[in-house]
């Protein structure tokens, strides 16, 4: 199945997925999840590599393959 960028205008086919808790002032990327959860945001890998966080906020990218320029755990 392919999903698509939840970005809107985009078209391009998700390859991460981002959740985020306020608590804790953090967002996650995530291998692209099997199913679709309608509280987290399937993005491709454009708007993936663009993300950036609320001032104060923490982008953690958990997948496997690690992106330049994000903190991984």
């Amino acid at each position: 199945m392919n999903r698509h960028c939840s970005r809107t205008g985009c078209s391009d086919s998700a390859s991460v997925t981002l959740t985020y808790q306020y608590a804790h002032a953090q967002v996650w990327l995530d291998e692209l999840a099997a199913d679709r959860d309608p509280h987290a945001y399937d993005l491709c890998d454009r708007h993936a590599a663009r993300l950036t966080a609320p001032q104060g906020w923490q982008v953690l990218d958990r997948r496997l393959d690690l992106r330049p320029g994000l903190i991984a755990v």
